[in-house]
């Protein structure tokens, strides 16, 4: 239990380093933005093409399988908040962070892990750099970032992508279908949806970049910091959504 404690506070302590350090990022050299570009490239825009063509996918699917069951009990209006719900509140996030925890947790973790095994982070203590502003702090904020904006396209391909996808198996007035998905799209999803994907952006980045900094000396540890900061992410990230849509649900109705 004591262990279990020392690894929380441990972690809750570097997440506060992590949030001082991002308000110091712009002064801390064009080094430290460059790997925060370097990791928008990596996690945002290399993984746009995956997510664009899920979220286009699932809403395709779920037009094309509940539209015309819907429509045949008369209910074909309910079409719109069941998108809603499914892509933008719960399950958009939720996949976004799945991919990016496959994608990026484990690529951050093992080079983290590879960093403190070869002596590189020694190396930067020992010439006057903090490794966490240099190294941890540009990732934390650009995974941050790069699940944020990815979601974002995530709905955006979701919900209106897969418009044009089911149109060659029910024709709809694109008047029609975005007019109505506009008039059930409320502030309140939204907000619930970009505050996901900011906690799991911030999850997934902690994860990672704290199980690939407490490996020891040798060599076999950096695949098992790997392994374990993916499942560490994926357990932690699915707790905080189910805990956010409880939370949603009981104070929404």
């Amino acid at each position: 239990m004591r262990g279990y404690l020392d690894s929380f506070f441990y972690t809750l302590g570097f997440f506060v380093r992590l949030l001082r350090g991002s308000l110091r990022l712009l002064s801390q050299g064009q080094a430290a933005r460059n790997v925060l570009v370097m990791q928008i490239l990596f996690t945002f825009v290399e993984a746009l093409g995956l997510i664009s063509l899920l979220a286009i996918s699932i809403g395709t699917a779920v037009n094309v399988i509940g539209f015309p069951f819907l429509a045949s009990i008369s209910q074909g209006q309910l079409i719109y908040p069941l998108l809603i719900i499914i892509i933008t509140r719960e399950l958009g996030p939720l996949l976004v962070a799945f991919i990016v925890i496959a994608r990026s947790a484990t690529a951050i973790a093992t080079e983290m892990a590879g960093m403190v095994v070869s002596h590189e982070v020694e190396a930067y203590i020992s010439i006057g750099i903090d490794p966490i502003d240099y190294l941890a702090v540009p990732r934390f904020i650009g995974v941050t970032i790069s699940v944020f904006m990815l979601n974002i396209f995530f709905n955006i391909f979701g919900l209106a992508g897969s418009f044009f996808v089911f149109q060659f198996f029910t024709p709809m007035p694109a008047s029609v279908y975005f007019s109505d998905l506009l008039a059930h799209l409320n502030l309140r999803d939204l907000l619930l949806s970009m505050i996901k994907s900011i906690a799991f952006g911030m999850i997934i980045s902690l994860v990672a970049i704290t199980q690939g900094f407490g490996v020891e000396r040798a060599s076999t540890e950096i695949p098992v910091a790997g392994l374990r900061s993916v499942g560490a992410a994926y357990g932690w990230c699915i707790s905080l959504g189910v805990l956010f849509s409880i939370v949603y649900y009981i104070l929404i109705g």
